[in-house]
């Protein structure tokens, strides 16, 4: 039985691009979304085996999305397919449970095998970024600030990070206006940041929105 993949990426060019290369090799494609919300939807109604995704996107970023879909469709496995080589992004990866960490710029060679690698249970590391990431990986000791908040905290940091007032972020979350207010102020103290402009910088230094 073919492989299903969900790709979800905001370029549309992209997507379509491939797309035509994963057919080409005899993999079905479900569906496609555009950013991290859609992403999240999709995956619990197509319950796909891989879930491809870019790391920056609108609404919900790759690694928010992750998370979500590892909740509402567990058997799917994650191949995150990305321009970003840093090594915060790819430890940020790894801990949010993606088992594909794969480059664009190495996508034509690597992406076959990071899918043979991922639907055998096992994990891929694009060659170009798997030694520094495992070295990293293991003197590693103390968990980062962005792991220290919840997957609700990161996706409001996110919502904030993108100019939406807190209305329109317990809007976009179906929560109350309050429960978001205190979401906002609780990942504002444990990042101990108190400004909104401080909140944006920090959100772009840490890949959570593109500037």
């Amino acid at each position: 039985m073919p492989v299903g993949i969900l790709i979800v990426d905001d370029h549309p060019i992209f997507r379509q691009g491939l797309k035509f290369l994963l057919e080409k090799d005899g993999y079905t494609v479900v569906g496609e979304g555009a950013d991290g919300m859609e992403a999240v939807r999709l995956a619990e109604k197509f319950r796909p085996d891989i879930v491809m995704l870019d790391f920056s996107m609108p609404r919900l970023n790759g690694l928010d999305a992750a998370r979500e879909i590892r909740r509402v469709s567990p058997r799917s496995k994650v191949i995150l397919l990305t321009a970003h080589r840093e090594e915060q992004y790819v430890l940020e990866a790894i801990s949010a449970g993606i088992k594909a960490y794969v480059l664009k710029s190495e996508a034509a060679t690597a992406l076959g095998e990071a899918i043979h690698e991922v639907t055998r249970g096992n994990a891929y590391l694009s060659p170009s970024i798997a030694r520094f990431a495992v070295d990293s990986c293991v003197g590693r000791s103390a968990a980062g600030p962005l792991e220290v908040l919840s997957p609700r905290e990161l996706q409001v940091l996110k919502l904030i990070a993108e100019g939406n007032t807190t209305r329109e972020v317990a809007s976009e979350l179906n929560l109350t206006v309050k429960t978001a207010e205190s979401y906002r102020t609780a990942l504002m103290s444990k990042l101990d940041i108190h400004e909104t402009a401080s909140l944006v910088r920090y959100a772009v230094r840490r890949g959570l929105i593109t500037p």
